[in-house]
Formats: C-alpha cells, structure tokens, sequence
C-alpha cells in the first residue's frame, strides 16, 4: 500500500502532466488559429496596398494617408510626430517593439472621409489635438509612454519622451492620448450585412414625427474604415468604430446646408454638422464665423468600388479568430503559471 507521502508525490506529479497536457492542447489550438490567419491573408493577395491609392479632392489635389503623416511630422516636437517618426523607422521600431504594440494609431490616421469637404469638416470639429491624439487599447499601453518620479515630475529618461530624445526631439506640452479600453463602447449592434459595420443608430425625428429634411448620417458611420482597422479590437471584442469614433462624434449629425441643420434643430442632441459649413457643437451651442483650417485632416478615400463580398466575409472571419487568439493567449499564461506552481511543489516534494 502507498505511504501518504508516496501518494501525495504522486498527485503532485499527476498534477504537473494535466497542466502540461493543458498547456499543450492550448498551444495546438493558437498555432491552428495563427495557421488559418495567414492562410486567410495570403488568399487575400496584396489588398491592403489600396491604403495608398490617391484620390482627387475638390481643389484639385490629392490627400493620401502618406500626407496626413506629413501633415503629423510637421508638427516636430508634438507625441504624434514622434510616434509616426518612429512607426516610419522600422528598425528603430523594432527595438521598442514591447514599447510601442499596444498603441493603434494617430487618431488622423485611422479613417478616411468620403471626400476633401467631409475630412475637413470632421477635422475642424474634433480640433487639433484630437486629430494628433494617441490611440492605445489598454491601460498598460498608455502607462508605458509616460512615468513620473516619486515628485510626480516627468521622468525624461523613459517612455516616449525618452525615444523622442534619442533622436533629438522632444516633446513640447501636453499630448493627447485615448484609452480604448476605457471607452464605453456603442452597444446597439451594427447595421446587418453593412461591410463596414456602421452603427445601427435610429435616425432622428422631427416632434411631428417626420425624419428631417437634408440630414445625410451620422458622422460615426460616414469615416471610412480600412480593412486592418475594422479588424483592430479591444480585448473585450469591440472595434473602432464602436468605440473610439462613437466617442469621438456621438451622435453628430451631418445635413446638407445650414438651412437644413437649422430647421432639424428640434432632433439635434450631440451637434450637427452641414456640407457648406456649419456646426453645432452640441445642443444649444453654435459655432459662427468663417472655418478654421486644421492643418491635419482625414485622408480621402479611393472613390473605388466596395471591396468584394469573399473578402469582406474572410476579413470578419479574421477579426473573429485574432479575437479568439487574444482570448487563447491568456489561457496560456494562466496555465503556464499554474505549470510552474505545481512544479515548484513537486520540485518541493521530491
């Protein structure tokens, strides 16, 4: 008959095989998913070199997401420009990989608009340091850029501020960052079959119940997506769209003329925008006077037909399994620490 020292130097290690089994099986299944991604995206071909089509606007010129980093790097001692400076330098960024994975963007870069008026519209209402703002999708990401001494003073050897000064740049005053996990995401659902998956907001009503004249959409669902970012999303599953532009615009309304914004006033709740140039801010708060052009705005989009169906359907199937991977990496660390745990017990014991 075993001793009980005997049977518990069996159970140790039994429980040291079921979490390495585990570890095992969980591996399995993230190497299956990152597999049937990158088949996915090789069947794709070379889809994503669209994000460089250039596209008439309205004066004549074109506006490509490549000038709307210009546009950024102008702006020398500002985060952003330090930010697309380093993203542009691939081998500077690839020595601060851990620094730089959990930042998704500038928020200029993460849409484009239907065409030059649109993007400036949207430009001058989100203002400046908006435009510039730093996007991260957690807590960790937006703690990484900035740390403090034990005065609450900047530590300048560190973060951002730190890469800046390794190149001979640094940062002047306060920058923007949004924390996409902090955000409270639409919840609604999506408009069904929308490739782009635009937010199923109710379109506004007049008290007599008549749907305004003029009114367009709402500025949420007319950006434009490119397809890396409808398949960018937080660890709890939600994309930009839901998150970070539905805080960003609300439920900013966009109409035709300022007559039309004007008269819709009784349903405008979040602001409204018009296409020759007004604005209303929020309710009960209007903007006058001529525009003031923001030197960074949206890219335009190509103008080219929607993407294929197949492609649309594969890029969603995308976006599900980089979920479900995410989801599967913390299985692993969890299990991994449990391994170790019981291994140092058993270790302990023997």
């Amino acid at each position: 008959m075993a001793q009980p020292n005997q049977k518990k130097h069996i159970s140790l290690e039994n429980e040291v095989m079921r979490h390495e089994d585990n570890l095992k099986f969980l591996n399995s299944q993230a190497n299956r998913i990152d597999e049937h991604v990158l088949d996915l995206q090789v069947s794709l071909g070379r889809y994503h070199s669209a994000n460089v089509t250039r596209t008439e606007n309205g004066n004549g010129t074109f506006h490509t997401e490549e000038e709307t980093v210009q546009q950024i790097l102008q702006k020398e001692n500002s985060a952003a420009a330090i930010f697309c400076w380093l993203k542009a330098n691939t081998s500077t960024l690839s020595s601060t990989l851990s620094f730089t994975k959990d930042v998704v963007g500038i928020v200029a870069t993460l849409a484009r608009a239907d065409n030059d008026e649109l993007s400036r519209n949207f430009s001058e209402f989100l203002g400046l340091e908006t435009m510039l703002a730093i996007v991260c999708k957690t807590k960790e990401g937006v703690k990484a850029l900035e740390s403090y001494d034990a005065e609450g003073a900047i530590k300048g050897n560190d973060g951002l501020h730190a890469l800046g000064s390794s190149f001979g740049k640094g940062i002047k005053g306060r920058f923007t960052i949004i924390c996409l996990e902090e955000l409270r995401p639409f919840i609604g659902g999506f408009v069904a079959d929308d490739p782009q998956k635009k937010l199923a907001i109710q379109k506004p009503k007049l008290p007599n119940g008549e749907f305004p004249h003029g009114f367009i959409d709402y500025a949420v669902n007319m950006i434009h997506l490119d397809s890396k970012y409808l398949s960018c999303f937080t660890p709890s599953g939600y994309g930009l769209r839901e998150t970070l532009f539905y805080s960003l615009f609300s439920r900013l309304q966009i109409y035709r003329t300022r007559k039309d914004m004007l008269n819709a006033l009784p349903c405008i709740n979040a602001g409204a925008l018009s296409l020759d140039g007004g604005m209303i801010k929020e309710s009960g708060v209007f903007v006058l006077g001529s525009r003031k052009a923001v030197d960074v705005r949206f890219p335009i989009i190509s103008g080219e037909s929607d993407l294929p169906e197949n492609y649309i359907e594969a890029e969603e199937v995308i976006r599900r399994m980089k979920w479900e991977r995410s989801k599967l990496a913390v299985d692993v660390q969890r299990e991994q620490q449990l391994l170790d745990c019981a291994k140092a017990n058993f270790t302990n014991r023997v």
